[in-house]
């Protein structure tokens, strides 16, 4: 079928995502197991694609499902990724299944949150690390990178605070750029204004994608836990809310640490 697509269709949409991702038209074709041409004539207006078309190249792109809802509605499709609630009774297996790895990780700290990094679900090893903040900083929606960062947050208990924190911005920045929304966007010019000034370049400089380094809760104690992160999503989740969960997990990096985390959840 040859139709004309309105300028800013999906067209626009799908040479918008393909350049963000840095693939040709050739490699989006390959992926997608199509011609070059076609994805030219899409491109261009020229052709209008069936549903799993868009499907297969939003696919091949690592288009987020919300987004690939959009690219649906722009070519006159409906939607067909689900957004439920997380208390959707229909999610009772993720939540289960959520409240399990983070009680598995005790004593570690541990988080579920959302794309905009706001807090979803946690467990004890995370509530013991963030004893003594400011209370308004874990009111309801909490958002946990700038609970990090925060100067009532966990930042002046950083010890390599300049380091860190320019770990979580530059995160929090390409996944702004990666997958374009405008509170990431704010949230990541949020966080670089609370930043310290980035560290220069130096003989020992390794980036900033570094160890914790974070002191104990104790005012008395000079304690400091070396911490690893790792992050989990779902891989294979069709439903909008459960894709965009986020686990991060906040490992030992050395037996005094875990020790420590083991210590501070006791108590």
């Amino acid at each position: 079928m040859i139709s004309e697509s309105p300028v800013g269709g999906l067209g626009t949409a799908l040479r918008d995502w393909r350049t963000r991702r840095r693939v040709s038209q050739l490699e989006l074709a390959t992926r997608a197991g199509t011609t070059q041409r076609h994805v030219s004539f899409i491109e261009s207006g020229r052709s209008s694609p069936g549903r799993s078309m868009i499907i297969r190249l939003a696919e091949s792109l690592e288009v987020p499902i919300r987004e690939r809802n959009e690219l649906l509605l722009t070519a006159g499709y409906a939607p067909v990724y689900p957004r439920s609630s997380l208390d959707d009774p229909r999610l009772g297996p993720i939540r289960t299944a959520l409240r399990q790895i983070l009680d598995g990780h005790l004593p570690c700290p541990a988080v579920v949150v959302d794309r905009h990094g706001d807090l979803v679900s946690a467990n004890a090893g995370f509530h013991a690390l963030t004893a003594g903040v400011a209370p308004h900083l874990l009111a309801p929606p909490v958002s946990v990178p700038r609970l990090l960062l925060h100067p009532e947050g966990l930042a002046p208990r950083i010890v390599n605070l300049r380091e860190w924190a320019w770990h979580i911005v530059d995160r929090v920045r390409a996944e702004s750029v990666r997958n374009p929304d405008e509170r990431l966007a704010r949230l990541a010019a949020d966080l670089t204004a609370l930043a310290p000034r980035r560290p220069g370049d130096s003989p020992d400089h390794l980036g900033f994608a570094v160890p914790l380094r974070l002191r104990a809760t104790g005012p008395d104690d000079d304690r400091v836990l070396t911490l690893i992160t790792t992050l989990t999503h779902f891989g294979t989740a069709t439903d909008v809310t459960v894709a965009e969960l986020r686990l991060e997990a906040f490992l030992p990096a050395d037996e005094p640490t875990a020790a420590l985390l083991a210590e501070l959840v006791r108590r």
